[in-house]
């Protein structure tokens, strides 16, 4: 079992508060957004043996098992995080697995170059996600029913809405939501801004439903993101909660501290609420224009203890145990890899002791036992 020193990643969503406070350590005035643990290359986690990527590339069936290797080749399937979030993400969506082989392929194809500011397929990989809340989270999450959406647009007493409204209204749901977003994405960048501007005035005016967008708008003034945010569900998470993201459903995180864990890709179509590049004919090739519930997850507990985050993918598997005062040691050993992340108290895995913040990499195989008082998650995959 090897203890992670892992990397925080500053981007300038990030909380300046919120991972100095879980750690136990003053805060720097600088934004932490992410604390990756894993074997992405970006930032793959050290070990006194390593990185974790180059010790996995030296013996993958070692450190990740015959069957994860066998179902998911030679690599760690999955990336672990924390994630504060003090300001809004960008609002996005991933593709699915053959989207992403088939975007990827043509991008090298067409000599796009991988670090391009218009590159939008890093690798080949499909980025289905889950979001875990430690803290009350807001998030955004699928498309709200469009006369929904339309009741919600009205209420605003913007004229420059009333084309999204009569849309919504007017049109079945697949076609009303493609059409609205194709509309606020396509529109004249000057007028859109006028529009943002009226929006995010009345939004602070009424306050109550609106007021999660009006901070959205104080974050990204005149940004078209800030209209397309209005069409998705706002959804409030208490610590212990959880959002599962698949292929198509467009999202962005908008305040708290979570765990996210996610399968080992960094494809992203974005939609608004960024400087960064928005492909909109891509964008409108990946988003599935359908309303859903967000479904928010509370995890299933087991006899032993385990609370499972149930999702319908085999690239992770996430679930946490809440350690109480005289509890017995669980015997987490598995034929799969695994991280241990402690998220409150003071717990063992193994001969480790970790703190908040702290984690491990236990291989393929190797005995593994939780004990003491705290929370700890454990990420693993389906193999």
């Amino acid at each position: 079992m090897d203890r992670l020193t892992n990397t925080v990643r500053p981007y300038a969503w990030g909380s300046t508060t919120a991972i100095a406070e879980l750690i136990g350590v003053e805060p720097s005035g600088e934004p932490q957004a992410e604390m990756w643990m894993g074997a992405h290359p970006g930032a793959p986690s050290r070990t006194e043996r390593g990185a974790l990527n180059e010790l996995i590339d030296a013996d993958p069936e070692h450190e990740l098992g015959k069957e994860a290797v066998a179902k998911f080749g030679p690599r760690l399937p999955f990336l672990l995080k924390i994630l504060a979030a003090g300001a809004p993400l960008s609002l996005q969506v991933h593709p699915n697995l053959a989207q992403a082989k088939e975007g990827y392929a043509e991008e090298e194809r067409r000599g796009v170059p991988i670090d391009a500011a218009n590159r939008n397929y890093k690798d080949a990989n499909h980025k289905p996600e889950l979001i875990c809340a430690l803290t009350p989270f807001d998030g955004l999450c699928g498309f709200r029913d469009p006369v929904e959406t339309a009741t919600l647009l009205e209420g605003l007493g913007v004229d420059s809405l009333k084309p999204y409204v009569d849309l919504l209204r007017a049109h079945p749901e697949e076609a009303a939501l493609r059409e609205v977003l194709t509309a606020v994405l396509s529109a004249d960048p000057e007028q859109m801004a006028e529009t943002v501007a009226e929006v995010t005035s009345a939004a602070q005016r009424l306050g109550g439903a609106y007021t999660a967008y009006a901070g959205i708008a104080h974050h990204y003034p005149g940004d078209r993101g800030v209209i397309a945010a209005m069409l998705l569900n706002h959804v409030q998470l208490q610590p212990g909660e959880a959002l599962f993201l698949g292929a198509g459903v467009p999202h962005a995180y908008l305040d708290g501290l979570g765990v996210e864990i996610m399968a080992n890709s960094d494809n992203v179509l974005r939609c608004g609420l960024t400087p960064k590049h928005v492909d909109v004919p891509e964008l409108l090739r990946i988003v599935r224009f359908e309303a859903t519930d967000p479904g928010v997850l509370r995890p299933e507990a087991s006899p032993d203890g385990e609370e499972v985050y149930d999702t319908p993918i085999d690239e992770f598997r996430l679930s946490r145990f809440v350690l109480p005062e005289g509890a017995t040691a669980h015997d987490l050993t598995a034929a799969t890899p695994q991280i241990l992340l402690c998220t409150a108290g003071a717990v063992r895995a193994g001969e480790l002791a970790l703190e908040p913040g702290q984690s491990a990499f236990v291989p393929a195989g190797e005995k593994a036992e939780v004990s003491g008082v705290g929370t700890v998650f454990r990420a693993t995959v389906v193999a």
